[in-house]
């Protein structure tokens, strides 16, 4: 009796798994730059756990907010600012009581070169930089929060002259892998792993002196009645996706 009724509830089990799985579906995801490498393992989970698939397209959230502002048919926007999401809800774009914070950026001054960048106090004026890369502060909120600490330390006008300028957070990053500039202010998660700084040089930001870099989801109205948009905004509130959020060097 024990064996034919456990047999049942596997069975029983199963036909829930199909079910839900049978009812996937896609949702259409504008995700901030810098959280490129986190939501890509994000979306294999999501989709292992409920069968959807989340369509990812990588971005500045300036362009983003422009494209969603001219119709774009996104569900959901993983902006890299909190001010974005308020703006889109404010404009009737976006479903009210659906914004969070899902994580909080941290910026890192880094380069290729081993050795460079000192950790833990570094003598910006003083380093080799003839070129340094920039995310567009218009357009990238790690850009307007490097130009933050840039003028907290007295060195904007020293610095905007040598400035190449990323349209968004993994084009700067590019510039500094390539070589196109020596160093640059990027997003840790582009260079963090297993707890630390994984290639060249760097010092992490200390986080006053610039605002938080507080990133903010939201429920785009073209994502209302899906249930995949739904479920993954659920996902990213879970203790899964915060551990591996944090795995990347964001603060939860």
């Amino acid at each position: 009796m024990h064996r034919a009724q456990t047999a049942r509830q596997l069975l029983a089990t199963l036909v829930m798994s199909l079910a839900a799985h049978s009812i996937a579906g896609e949702v259409s995801v504008a995700v901030a730059a810098n959280f490129a490498a986190p939501m890509k393992m994000l979306a294999q989970q999501f989709q292992r756990n409920t069968g959807h698939t989340a369509i990812l397209a990588f971005g500045s959230t300036g362009q983003f907010h422009a494209q969603i502002r001219h119709g774009a048919p996104f569900h959901v926007l993983l902006a890299a600012d909190a001010r974005t999401p308020l703006q889109i809800e404010e404009a009737g774009q976006g479903v009210r009581g659906t914004r969070f914070t899902y994580a909080t950026g941290r910026l890192v001054f880094w380069s290729r070169t081993p050795g460079l960048i000192d950790s833990k106090a570094p003598n910006l004026k003083a380093l080799p930089i003839p070129r340094l890369a920039v995310a567009n502060p218009k357009l990238a909120p790690y850009g307007a929060a490097a130009i933050e600490v840039l003028d907290a330390l007295g060195l904007t006008e020293t610095f905007r002259p040598r400035m190449v300028e990323g349209t968004n957070i993994a084009q700067t990053f590019q510039f500094v892998v390539s070589g196109n500039a020596e160093a640059g202010f990027i997003a840790l998660s582009q260079v963090f792993a297993q707890g630390r700084i994984r290639q060249g040089s760097g010092w992490i930001v200390p986080d006053g002196l610039h605002a938080p870099i507080r990133q903010d989801a939201i429920l785009l109205h073209s994502g209302q009645g899906q249930a995949a948009a739904h479920a993954l905004l659920q996902y990213l509130k879970s203790d899964e996706a915060a551990a591996l959020i944090r795995s990347f060097g964001y603060l939860r």
